[in-house]
């Protein structure tokens, strides 16, 4: 059999190898990886928001400048 390899992780400037951890160790480990990708996936969402809200402030300013753009079909509920 081949050898099993080591997962090291880095953890305030130490070095530690998650097979040699503890069960409420790695369920720490665990939940530290969880957050970071729900955090990735919230800045992801709020980039989507921002970007659909300032279309829609564009959208504003475009319909309040050119109100006869704006028909009734297009409104927007």
């Amino acid at each position: 059999m081949g050898k099993k390899e080591k997962t090291p992780i880095t953890v305030n400037d130490k070095e530690y190898v998650v097979e040699d951890m503890t069960d409420k160790q790695k369920a720490f480990l665990n939940h530290v990886n969880d957050l970071g990708r729900k955090m990735d996936s919230a800045r992801f969402n709020l980039d989507q928001l921002a970007i659909g809200r300032e279309k829609f402030v564009e959208l504003l300013a475009d319909a309040l400048e050119n109100p006869e753009k704006v028909e009734e079909s297009e409104t927007v509920n």
